[in-house]
């Protein structure tokens, strides 16, 4: 009878830990890339003859994204990464052909989606029931 609650408090502990490790790393990696779309819609919005800050901000976003997205996938669903990657696709298509004010429209979108992750995943009493 003791060993199978011990056995239980270790698996109910177990699950807490890396809940908690998981969802530490999803808030920072939003934030981060929330913080890199911000800065780059920044740029956008004021200077668009910065074509050369605007493409390495942007190679900035798309290479910090590719390093997030190989361990997000590992306990997100694929599918909400699958928008973020959509959009920033997007973004990065109006970029290269140099319609800047287009590309603020999938680049807000896709912070809205990453803020959106943020909230679906975070341990909550109404994400619990």
């Amino acid at each position: 009878m003791h060993k199978e609650l011990i056995i239980c408090i270790i698996v109910i502990l177990t699950v807490i830990v890396v809940n908690v490790i998981t969802q530490n790393y999803a808030q920072e990696a939003v934030e981060t890339m929330a913080e890199k779309l911000n800065n780059l819609e920044e740029v956008l919005e004021k200077d668009e003859m910065a074509k050369e800050k605007i493409q390495a901000d942007l190679d900035d976003v798309i290479q910090n994204w590719r390093e997030k997205y190989e361990n997000l996938a590992f306990f997100i669903e694929h599918d909400e990464l699958e928008k973020v990657e959509t959009q920033l696709t997007s973004l990065k298509a109006h970029i290269k052909i140099e319609e800047y004010e287009e590309a603020i429209d999938p680049l807000e979108t896709s912070i809205f989606i990453l803020n959106h992750i943020k909230e679906k995943f975070r341990l909550n009493m109404k994400n619990i029931f």
